[in-house]
């Protein structure tokens, strides 16, 4: 009998699922907190008591899948690790085309010339010396790098060659454009580049302890990891290409609610740590983004599912929007949660907070405090980053310890960025302690911690609440807000709808959602059911329902759907390329090897349409699959012109679907 283990490692908890293949039927499931900075620990926990209490032996799991929200979170909250990009044959004005620059933020560029022209032809020859004396000359330590050239879909020669340089001169992982997707449109294939770049030590340090931790228990099935369309790749290549799993927690939440569902028309609503993702499901299956899969505020050229992500979830930061009026707002940053905090460490956690309730008037900082996600100081400091780190590497710490100066308060905000640094406060999760909804951390520090935000004075002098309850049931009435409003932006987008956001926010709307019936009669809602997923759903998401006037549905298993959703999966690899027009008779076809000229279209394709099946076929081999099952999608584009049709490009897509063979 074959059992499947599906793991997800969220931005909090790590669940761990195992499921009969043969009846599926769930057997056991267990979560566990996630460990930062050595994450083989939550995973192992969490693997660990799902093995126990399935009383299951390790020889018994035939396949091990993964789901991973890392990477989401990590674009969301502006993580990763420092890269350089390498354009070639682009100028400086197209880094400030599809938020590129903006994602590079700081980070090296290296301009040289090279590239191709549209039909596959060089441009101007690579200038190799320049850049490997330019890559030579980066001063700050980089963890990888993104190589981008001109029109390298239609010729990847230059970004292969400058791979080759890289690989010569900086021993550090190499992101080229052209293996991330078949699309023109270099800036944008140049800002997926460098997401992947920023992403590859995470998730291949996510992959290795996965791997190492099912190897010590001596559970011998091929890994696999979710790809962000919900489709499954294997371990190797989602190192190669970590963008991918990008919307990967996501895309397996939709499997998973469909799976315990069996709905076919809702909205899928799943609250993480970090974020809150919403999609539309249609006849039982979630819509593909045409556009790429939008993270944040970045728009890449990854396939991924429909699925629009909002910076809300159970350890959202609570802060204060200043005002005679203040008012609150809950992320976009995740914070760990305070009631977690003291559950861990209590000792430190309950003396500050006490002594911070003595005071008439406490500082905000009284409720941070500061965990370092190193255990020795890490290389490419700068001098202030250096002095706040050695402080945090004595352990946790209140905010005030680790921050001694105004000028030190930037030092730690970066540290925060690239992901050395976790900070502590109060977060939606704090409120439910407080208001008995979760028990699962300390509740007593949840309440102080409230009391110290709810003694803070407003711009008329009052305080921010009367108490910590009534400030708990304002925390937890925003994120009703909040999560209403990101589902009402979903359904109004699918709708078609302009500027979705805006809309949905419009004070028409928002009356609309109190049923409103005087002289005028405003009903705004959803028409859809929607499916509550996460560890907090049961929580929180009944009063979403009432709010927007309709169906919720929470499913018991609601709060490991995302790794439920890991193993119910399928291998789906795509090869993509293309036929252009190189004049009359001529049919230029873009191969890896560089385009190859035919004399009629049929040829092209033909010989296109083998290249590209030999690819996925092979890969999808590679990743476990035996029955492969082939369908192509072929975009013609063709004209008629004085009765005679004219060619003027083909795009192929060829992929390779089956289910990874169960190990027995």
């Amino acid at each position: 009998m074959a059992h499947l283990l599906g793991i997800d490692t969220g931005g909090t908890y790590t669940d761990a699922v195992l499921l009969d293949d043969e009846t599926d039927t769930i057997v056991a499931r267990a979560k566990s907190l996630t460990t930062r900075p050595d994450l083989a620990l939550g995973i192992g926990a969490a693997i660990d008591a799902v093995l126990k209490e399935s009383k299951l032996a390790a020889s018994a799991i035939s396949m091990v899948s993964l789901s991973t929200t890392l990477a989401t979170n990590a674009l969301v909250e502006g993580q990763g690790g420092r890269v350089a990009l390498v354009f070639i044959g682009f100028d400086d004005a197209e880094l400030e085309k599809a938020d590129l620059s903006d994602a590079l933020n700081g980070d090296p560029v290296v301009i040289v010339e090279g590239g191709h022209s549209h039909s596959g032809a060089e441009t101007s020859p690579l200038d190799v010396a320049a850049l490997s004396g330019a890559l030579a000359s980066i001063s700050v330590p980089i963890s990888g790098v993104a190589i981008a050239s001109r029109f390298a879909t239609r010729n990847s020669a230059h970004e292969i060659a400058a791979r080759d340089v890289v690989r010569e001169v900086l021993d550090v992982p190499v992101t080229c454009s052209h293996e991330l997707s078949a699309a023109l449109g270099g800036p944008k294939r140049a800002l997926t580049a460098v997401l992947n770049a920023r992403l590859v030590g995470l998730i291949a340090g996510l992959i290795s302890a996965t791997e190492h931790h099912v190897s010590s228990r001596g559970i011998n099935a091929r890994l696999m990891v979710v790809r962000g369309d919900g489709a499954l790749i294997s371990a190797d290549l989602a190192r190669e290409r970590p963008i991918e799993t990008i919307l990967s927690g996501p895309a397996a939440s939709i499997a998973g609610a469909q799976w315990l569902t069996g709905a076919q028309n809702a909205l899928v609503s799943d609250i993480g740590g970090t974020t809150t993702d919403v999609c539309v499901l249609r006849d039982g299956l979630p819509k593909i983004d045409p556009q790429g899969a939008k993270v944040g505020k970045y728009r890449t050229m990854v396939e991924a599912v429909a699925m629009r992500t909002f910076g809300l979830g159970g350890d959202s930061a609570v802060s204060v929007v200043a005002g005679l009026q203040p008012s609150l707002r809950l992320g976009p940053r995740r914070v760990m949660p305070l009631s977690l905090f003291a559950d861990a460490y209590p000792e430190i956690a309950h003396p500050a907070l006490d002594s911070a309730l003595a005071l008439e008037n406490p500082p905000l900082e009284a409720i941070q405090f500061v965990i370092a996600q190193f255990r020795e100081l890490p290389s490419g400091l700068d001098t202030r980053e250096s002095v706040v780190a050695s402080r945090l590497l004595k352990g946790p710490t209140r905010w005030a310890d680790a921050v001694q100066s105004r000028n030190e308060e930037p030092a730690l905000s970066r540290l925060v960025q690239r992901g050395l640094v976790m900070l502590v406060g109060l977060t939606p999760s704090d409120a439910s302690h407080a208001l008995a909804l979760m028990s699962d951390w300390d509740a007593e520090a949840a309440s102080k911690g409230l009391s110290l935000l709810a003694k803070q004075r407003s711009g008329t002098g009052d305080r921010l609440s009367t108490g910590p309850i009534p400030l708990a049931r304002r925390i937890i009435d925003q994120l009703t807000k909040q999560t209403s409003l990101a589902l009402l932006e979903t359904a109004f987008a699918d709708e078609g709808w302009d500027q979705a956001s805006v809309l949905a926010q419009h004070s028409l709307v928002q009356i609309g959602l109190t049923n409103h019936a005087n002289i005028a009669r405003v009903n705004v809602g959803l028409a859809l059911p929607v499916i509550g997923l996460g560890a907090s759903a049961h929580a929180y998401y009944a009063a979403v329902g009432e709010r927007l006037m309709c169906e919720t549905i929470l499913p018991d298993d609601g709060g490991v759907a995302n790794a439920i959703g890991a193993v119910v999966g399928q291998v789906s690899i795509h090869a993509e390329g293309s036929v252009t027009s190189g004049g009359e008779g001529a049919f230029r076809v873009h191969l890896p090897d560089g385009p190859v000229q035919f004399g009629d279209k049929e040829t092209a394709l033909e010989e296109l349409r083998k290249t590209l099946t030999t690819q996925a076929t092979e890969k999808a081999k590679a990743s476990g699959v035996d029955e492969i099952r082939i369908t192509e999608n072929l975009d013609l584009r063709e004209a008629q012109i004085e009765a005679q049709t004219m060619f003027i490009e083909a795009n192929l897509r060829i992929t390779a679907r089956g289910r990874p063979r169960i190990t027995s």
